[in-house]
């Protein structure tokens, strides 16, 4: 984890080569407090590409946990070459 006093952002080419190098977010500071997090655009649609995965995740659990009914993978399968053939 990088941590970056505020004053620092003034170096923009600095930040964006930590933030491309490390693969991970910089922490901003401003008074030794957390203000600001900056990320490589890669780093962030990857976050993004996570948290959605695991809401369907999640989704799909509490779907089971509710009772949902669940079809076996292989009878969907031959389901769908039923009905749309090869």
């Amino acid at each position: 984890m990088q941590i970056v006093p505020m004053r620092d952002l003034k170096n923009t080419v600095e930040i964006e080569k930590r933030c491309k190098e490390s693969g991970s977010p910089v922490f901003i500071t401003k008074n030794g407090y957390g203000s600001l997090v900056v990320m490589d655009i890669e780093v962030y649609e990857r976050t993004l590409r996570k948290m959605h995965e695991a809401r369907l995740v999640n989704e799909s659990l509490n779907d089971i946990n509710n009772g949902a009914k669940l079809i076996d993978g292989e009878e969907v399968k031959q389901r769908i070459m039923a009905k749309y053939g090869n």
